[in-house]
């Protein structure tokens, strides 16, 4: 089928109007799924500013109460601003910056006139805002003033109230109806209306007031029961205590006097003033006349022996004229001072689990035992003690003190420092033996030698008689010291002299013969210390060392350097000969380097390696040798001819003498030349291709001309 021009220019215009169709389409789709990655899926998406919680959850506290919001904000790790606003205060109660897009912040209600303020969360690089409401409510304190412990308020006492409001609506004057109640039992309440200062701005208002002073009542306010008063601002508002005593302290010490005050008593009225301990009365009683105010005042000296504790005082009226309820009965404490005791011995070391005794007028006040540290901490009262010390069931020491006030001390017990040095004579010198265990019988225990050879007995009772026990691996005593009469002085230094032995040892080579170059043979004791080495004569090395259990080591030299040849482990406790075989010693190494087909590569370096230790490399055309080696783990390199970088690096581990063939599957020598086996084959394959073409070529030329030829 055929179409003309017309039809033909028809066709083009209608696949010109379907192509532009297409494209539009495919353009909407494409702007449709960008805008909805857009909306919906871009991490770029901003999250908003919002708060999402508030602690507490009714929104509403007092000032110093803790407050938490839990928000967001736009951006990420951005910083945040929390404000506290109203009409007549604004607050800004914490500056943060966010984790990751989250607000989680904890703070406490700002000192600020009270009633409803606007929170605001504030985005600080946005400039964005989220809000909710807060209500402040006001607070009440109330404090009665009192003394410093242990000084007290006596009877007859007058007490500063300071009475407080936080958190109140600015510019208001607030009244305080605050109450004081007598001790129980008595049913006694005086009351006073006190106005608070003016809050201005600051929503705080405060007041002081004294009672008895400014107090009224269905009697008159007063002070003159002891025990404990309760106060309290508008009745349930706020509370507070005060305690009103016999005594204007709780805690005497002995020799001092204690002033007692009592009121409410009948003029010229005799009482009788009791103080007792442990239920037992204390004499001598004290009897005393009321003033004409009725006030009774008296002092009363604290005994010199007094015990540590509680006593009791009670004021009584002497014919029952006055009966007070609750009664004047107060307790006070005798305490004591801490005396905190260190237990040495005469090194000055502390010694622990020393019973200590003190004893005041020939009886036990104490009985303690030092703790690991050497500390006996007790309480003791001002006077003059005697003081034993008991180690294991022995005194080691008694001492006077004195004691005045709190204090440290150091109680020096006789016990003695015994210092044990085991040492070895090995060639005339003296050399300190390791991990020699000393068993002392009388104290039934072990010390064991250090680095050095020293051990320490520490804090030996004195004027006995010790035995000691050394040895070394659990084997039997090599030595045993008897100390008579271990003396009473700080250290007491003792050498106990370890035995030595003779150690032969026969280095030979693979063939059992005596190795003729010198050698050197070391001896390393298995727990450390103690070393020995000496050189081979004629293939025998001699070393003396202390007894022990050892690590025998040969070695030989090679250019400088110290290669190992053999080494064993020996007991030695006794005079004891060792053969040593070096079968890696004197070795002949060849090296044959070859091609793939297993022909040698000249020109080529071979260096070898063992340890520390480099032969000098050695050109060769693929056999190297290297004579008289120290064999073991060998490290060979080979480069080729021209080159500084290696073409093969391998080790051996090399026991006898041998030949060591290296191939080199890589490489093939052709007429001399050393050539990459990839590319021989490719030459072969390309030669090889060349004659199978010209082969056919040759074929079919022939075949042609055969056929002219018939034809």
């Amino acid at each position: 089928m055929c179409l003309n021009h017309n039809e033909l220019h028809v066709a083009n215009g209608e696949y010109r109007d379907l192509k532009r169709t297409t494209i539009l389409t495919v353009l909407k789709i494409t702007l449709a799924i960008a805008f909805i990655f857009t909306i919906f899926l871009s991490p770029a998406r901003a999250i908003g500013v919002e708060i999402a919680s508030v602690t507490p959850t009714n929104r509403r506290g007092e000032i110093g109460d803790t407050v938490r919001i839990i928000g967001t904000i736009n951006k990420t790790d951005g910083l945040y601003r929390i404000w506290f606003k109203s009409a007549y205060a604004s607050k800004m109660v914490t500056e943060a910056s966010a984790t990751g897009n989250t607000v989680d912040a904890t703070f406490s209600v700002p000192k600020l006139p009270g009633g409803n303020y606007i929170v605001t969360l504030q985005d600080v690089e946005m400039n964005i805002n989220a809000t909710t409401e807060f209500f402040i409510e006001p607070t009440c304190y109330i404090e009665a003033k009192m003394l410093t412990p242990p000084k007290q308020m006596q009877e007859n006492s007058t007490v500063e109230i300071y009475a407080n409001i936080t958190g109140g609506l600015p510019n208001t004057i607030y009244s305080a109806n605050i109450t004081v109640k007598a001790p129980t039992p008595a049913n006694e309440t005086y009351s006073t209306l006190a106005t608070l200062t003016n809050t201005a701005n600051t929503g705080v208002g405060n007041t002081t007031v004294v009672y008895p002073t400014h107090f009224s009542g269905a009697r008159i306010p007063h002070t003159n029961y002891t025990g404990t008063y309760t106060v309290t601002f508008n009745k349930t508002l706020a509370t507070n205590t005060f305690f009103i005593g016999l005594t204007n302290s709780t805690e005497y010490h002995r020799l001092e006097h204690v002033d007692i005050k009592a009121a409410g008593y009948k003029p010229n009225e005799n009482v009788t003033i009791k103080v007792t301990f442990q239920g037992t009365t204390i004499d001598p009683k004290v009897s005393v006349n009321a003033t004409k105010g009725g006030l009774i005042a008296a002092n009363w000296p604290i005994p010199s022996n007094a015990s540590i504790g509680t006593y009791t005082i009670n004021i009584t009226s002497t014919l029952n004229v006055t009966r007070k309820n609750p009664p004047d009965i107060q307790s006070f404490m005798v305490p004591g001072f801490y005396i905190n005791i260190t237990t040495r011995n005469l090194a000055r070391e502390i010694v622990p689990n020393v019973a200590v005794q003190v004893f005041e007028d020939k009886k036990s006040v104490v009985n303690a035992t030092s703790t690991s540290k050497g500390l006996v901490q007790m309480k003791l009262e001002i006077g003059n003690y005697t003081c034993r010390a008991f180690y294991k069931g022995e005194k080691v020491s008694e001492s006077s003190i004195n004691v005045t006030k709190a204090d440290w001390l150091d109680f020096d017990c006789n016990l003695t420092n015994l210092k044990i040095l085991v040492i070895a004579v090995v060639d005339g010198v003296e050399i300190g033996v390791p991990e020699a265990k000393i068993y002392l019988t009388r104290e039934n225990k072990t010390v064991i030698t250090d680095i050095n050879g020293t051990a320490v007995a520490h804090s030996l009772l004195p004027n006995y008689s010790y035995v000691l026990n050394a040895s070394r691996y659990d084997m039997p005593p090599f030595n045993t010291t008897n100390i008579q009469q271990l003396p009473t002085k700080d250290w007491v230094n003792i050498t106990i002299i370890c035995p030595t032995v003779k150690l032969e040892a026969y280095v030979t080579d693979g063939q059992k013969q005596p190795i003729a170059e010198e050698l050197m043979v070391r001896a390393q004791e298995l727990m450390g210390g103690l070393y020995y080495q000496n050189n081979t004569l004629n293939g025998t090395a001699v070393i003396n060392c202390a007894i022990g259990r050892y690590k025998i080591e040969v070695y030989g030299k090679r250019a400088n350097n110290y290669l190992k040849l053999n080494e064993t482990t020996v007991n030695l406790f006794e005079e004891t000969q060792i053969p040593m075989v070096c079968k890696i010693y004197g070795l002949n190494m060849s090296i044959k380097v070859i091609d793939y087909f297993g022909q040698l590569i000249p020109n080529v370096n071979v260096e070898l390696q063992r340890e520390n230790l480099q032969y000098p490399p050695s050109e060769s055309n693929g056999l190297v040798t290297f004579n008289n080696i120290i064999g073991g783990d060998m490290r060979i390199t080979v480069y080729l001819s021209g080159q500084s970088n290696p073409c093969v690096t391998l080790t051996s581990f090399v026991d006898s003498s041998k030949v060591i063939e290296i191939k080199l599957e890589k490489y093939v020598v052709l007429a001399g030349f050393l050539v990459e086996t990839s590319s021989l084959t490719t030459a072969i394959i390309i030669v090889a291709t060349a004659i199978l073409v010209l082969s056919i070529e040759v074929y079919k030329r022939r075949r042609l001309k055969s056929h002219k030829s018939s034809s």
